[in-house]
């Protein structure tokens, strides 16, 4: 289907903002030294940009431009930091801004190398090209037979002029001279492929790290193996060693592990277990510094301190987020600055919209804590709980007790969380006596106090507990509340009211102190989920045929049906206000209904199905997370700074796809600019000057221009000055002096003509004014539009001297002042410019009231006009005391 060119593309209430929780992925990051401000810096990838982090606080420095694909290589000099996607890659400069872009590769690049003003590129069919950076110009380019010799590593040893060392899959070594473009030595190598290359601090050593798990010290200058160590983890991921004066070497493995080895004694001297959940990415010592800087593609970015006696390393500063796509978000709190997030790594973490350095960890679930502290077990892995499916949270109580619920993926019992302590809390909520194994807790809910935590059962069970004491407090029905599974609870705000919602179809009410049911309806369909806005007492349901109900808690009546998504509905919230229901569906799509109209009023698709979605207690953004994304994606409302259109869709709608946001948020803003333009031009609307012949309409202009026309008098005598206004004298730019020795100042001249006449000429003041020959027109042609126009441009000053000059002492005549009587009645006739037909009428009465009863002609056509304000401020009046008795009514009747 085709768009129209005045059809939006895109969303017309919210813009990409920015990405949060993104840190790091399966790219090895590159370390930087600034001499200008003596400090490192660590760039690490996400997607489609990277970071910059200041390593002595670990704070985000820069956010780069987007690429248009995923970097899949990197690598960074004193100056530029060079990122590959696909087969090509940019040099970047001030860690942002793309400044070369170099292309020529058929395949995907895998390795880059900085070499002076030059820099080296590999591809995955072995095609290596040198580069000129700056004048983005080949310099050589080298193939090689993939099957005899496949680059796997790139290294540029240290004092080797011009020469580059490359590591193969096959496990051969070549030295290279790419300036003579001839191969200089083939190292036979150990039979095994090479993962990594890296330079010792001795010159002509180099760290050989193979697929086997063995690191060979090797002396390329006489092809001699001066050590080696082998680690029982798998290839080698990364080597790297220590310069501040301790002979040791730091190798990454897949498993997460780091060993550590002394290279004078020969041996393992520590080991960094579970430093990453994935394979080390990258590691590098800090030149001259005891710290070591790693990445995973857990999206985690750790500095580790080596102060210990033993040289082992101790976290010193990190940044985190999540290892697995996410189960659940929600905004905490009421200042929309904090949103909960559970993954499927098992965490349960908060992360602020505000700054990176207020992001904290909950950590992950235990089992038994206390048993874990006691033995100090180091792998908690046997006695985590599973990822957290539901949760529940409320900042009531949070000082004095947990204030998060959460229900386990195939566990009975709720565990409970403390924010403020950033831990898992004191109590495993589960009914006593119940041993099904099979029975899990499927729905949870707070209340608005704090005190109380309701529990939903695969059973159909319905459970109170007390977060203080974790004390079980009661159970809705005799045995069960519902005879299917429960898919949602709700508690409304003053602890009145529970709602149930049961797999079977059924929507169950209950009395929350004494555990009666009040109200049971049936639903089309099993629900899906459910979620109740407290303030308005408005109860969102997603039912497993697509569809969403609204109900009204008080009535128990659904209010609201809508149908559209042609996907799960995997989760909804509901705007601050209550006015609007945002829905996500596996449809990929995110809709947003307008509760008072019933009508969607904006609808976008995204690349990947959105799992979650959260409304700001404050308006001010949306956060969604997605089908296998680790962050959580800010979008802002746009209603809040702009005008935006809340026309219905027609049925034809069809949405457009929305890129997700990056990480930086100036490219999203720009954008969002244009979706603000595009919308404008949607909503743009002329209102008519009447909108219907019989209505009463006024005019545009100010009270200034009319409603103190009768009061001119009292306001001149106000304003009238005390004594007159004497112009100050200029000084001339030369003073004059008189002629002698004595330098005196000649006094000013009088210019006093004694010829000139006081007489002030009257001659101007005999012409007729536009608007008095616009009345005249009038009796002609009967038209006084152009009249009352003139009229409006006029101060009151103005019009009272236009209407002065009406009467024949002042230069008008009879005719004049019934053409304005009749102006005047026209006015009221079209019910235009109520207001000032009723001022300029009651201006002209005032002023020639003395007059009007000696001339039959205006004793007429004043009787025509006093009938024709009667007849109009009766209307006017009936329904000013109509409107005014259902106000007292509703002020005082007790409804």
């Amino acid at each position: 289907m085709e768009r129209g060119p005045g059809e939006r593309t895109a969303s017309a209430l919210f813009a990409g903002f920015r990405a949060l929780g993104l840190f790091s992925s399966d790219i090895p990051h590159a370390v930087r030294f600034s001499a200008l401000k003596r400090r490192f810096y660590v760039t690490t990838c996400v997607g489609k940009s990277f970071h910059t982090y200041d390593v002595q606080k670990l704070s985000l420095v820069a956010v780069s431009n987007s690429v248009p694909q995923d970097i899949c290589c990197m690598a960074a000099d004193g100056r530029l930091v060079f990122a590959a996607y696909g087969n090509v890659f940019s040099a970047f400069a001030r860690n942002k801004e793309v400044l070369h872009t170099f292309k020529g590769h058929k395949a995907e690049i895998c390795l880059l190398q900085p070499f002076g003003d030059h820099v080296i590129s590999v591809d995955t069919d072995s095609v290596l090209i040198i580069w000129h950076i700056y004048s983005e110009e080949e310099y050589l380019q080298l193939s090689f037979d993939k099957s005899v010799f496949k680059i796997s590593a790139i290294l540029h040893p240290s004092t080797y002029l011009n020469k580059i060392l490359l590591g193969s899959e096959q496990g051969s070594l070549q030295l290279w001279n790419v300036k003579s473009n001839k191969l200089l030595y083939t190292f036979a190598g150990w039979k095994v492929g090479v993962t990594v290359l890296q330079q010792a601090p001795a010159v002509d050593v180099v760290a050989v790290g193979l697929m086997s798990g063995q690191i060979i010290i090797h002396n390329i200058k006489f092809d001699e193996t001066l050590m080696k160590f082998r680690q029982d983890w798998g290839p080698i991921t990364s080597i790297s060693f220590r310069t501040d004066g301790h002979p040791v070497m730091a190798a990454g493995s897949p498993c997460g592990h780091i060993g550590l080895w002394d290279l004078e004694d020969k041996k393992l001297i520590n080991q960094m277990r579970n430093a990453h959940s994935t394979a080390i990415a990258g590691l590098t010592f800090l030149h001259r510094e005891p710290l070591l800087v790693t990445n995973g593609a857990d999206n985690a970015l750790r500095i580790w301190i080596f102060d210990g006696p033993a040289g082992e390393g101790r976290l010193l500063r990190f940044r985190m987020g999540h290892s697995a796509p996410l189960t659940k978000i929600r905004y905490y709190g009421q200042n929309g600055q904090q949103i909960l997030s559970a993954s499927q790594d098992g965490t349960l973490q908060s992360f602020s919209t505000v700054h990176e350095k207020f992001n904290k960890s909950l950590g992950h679930g235990l089992i038994n804590k206390k048993r874990v502290k006691r033995k100090g077990l180091q792998n908690t892995m046997s006695v985590r709980l599973p990822p957290v499916t539901e949760f529940a949270a409320e900042e009531a109580r949070e000082s004095d007790w947990d204030g998060i619920i959460a229900c386990h993926h195939g566990k009975l019992s709720c565990s409970t969380w403390n924010y403020q302590r950033s831990t898992i809390g004191a109590y495993f909520l589960r009914p006593e006596g119940l041993k099904t194994d099979n029975t899990t807790a499927t729905a949870v809910d707070i209340t608005s106090c704090g005190n109380f935590a309701v529990i939903g059962l695969s059973s159909g069970a319905v459970d109170v507990y007390n977060m203080q004491s974790g004390i079980h407090r009661g159970s809705f029905g005799r045995d069960q509340a519902h005879k299917g599974s429960v898919r949602g609870v709700a508690v409304d705000g003053l602890n009145q009211l529970t709602i149930t919602a049961g797999s079977e179809g059924v929507l169950k009410f209950w009395n929350f102190k004494n555990k009666v049911l009040i109200h049971s309806m049936s639903l089309d369909s099993s629900p899906n989920s459910m979620l109740l806005h407290r303030d308005s007492g408005i109860l969102g349901l997603t039912l497993d045929d697509f569809s969403i109900s609204v109900l009204d808690i008080e009535t128990r009546k659904i209010v609201r049906e809508f149908s559209g998504h042609q996907g799960q509905v995997n989760d909804m919230t509901f705007s601050p206000d209550g006015r609007w229901l945002i829905t996500a569906s596996m449809d990929c799509s995110i809709r947003t209904w307008d509760l008072p109209s019933g009508c969607l009023i904006d609808s976008f698709l995204l690349d990947s199905a959105p799992l979650n979605v959260t409304m700001s207690p404050t308006g001010d953004f949306l956060a969604t997370s997605h089908v296998d994304h680790l962050g959580i994606y800010l979008w802002s409302n746009i209603s809040l700074y702009s005008v935006v259109s809340l026309r219905p869709l027609p049925t034809d709608y069809v949405p457009s796809v929305v890129m997700l946001p990056g990480t930086c948020q100036t490219q999203d803003v720009e954008l969002s600019e244009e979706t603000v333009e595009a919308s404008d031009e949607m909503i743009e609307y002329d209102s008519p000057e009447q909108l219907n012949e019989q209505l009463v309409t006024l005019s545009l202009l100010p009270e200034s221009r009319w409603k103190n026309l009768l009061n001119l008098d009292v306001i001149k005598k106000k304003n009238k000055p005390k004594e007159p206004p004497t112009v100050p004298r200029s000084a001339p730019f030369f003073i004059p002096t008189v002629p002698g020795l004595v330098t005196r100042y000649a006094a000013p001249e009088q210019n006093s003509d004694p010829q000139q006449s006081k007489v002030v000429n009257l001659g101007i003041l005999a012409q007729k004014s536009d608007f008095y020959l616009k009345l005249e027109e009038g009796l002609v042609n009967n038209k006084y539009e152009a009249a009352v126009n003139l009229l409006k441009e006029l101060g009151p000053s103005g019009i009272e001297t236009e209407l002065r000059s009406l009467s024949p002492d002042c230069g008008g005549s009879i005719d004049i002042m019934k053409s304005f009587l009749k102006m005047i009645g026209m006015m009221l006739d079209r019910k235009r410019d109520f207001e000032l037909a009723q001022a300029y009428l009651a201006l002209f009465l005032k002023l020639h009231l003395k007059m009007l009863p000696s001339e039959p002609v205006l004793l007429e056509e004043m009787t025509k006009l006093s009938s024709q304000l009667e007849e109009s401020w009766i209307h006017l009046q009936s329904l000013f005391n109509q409107s005014m008795c259902v106000l007292n009514y509703i002020k005082s009747a007790l409804l």
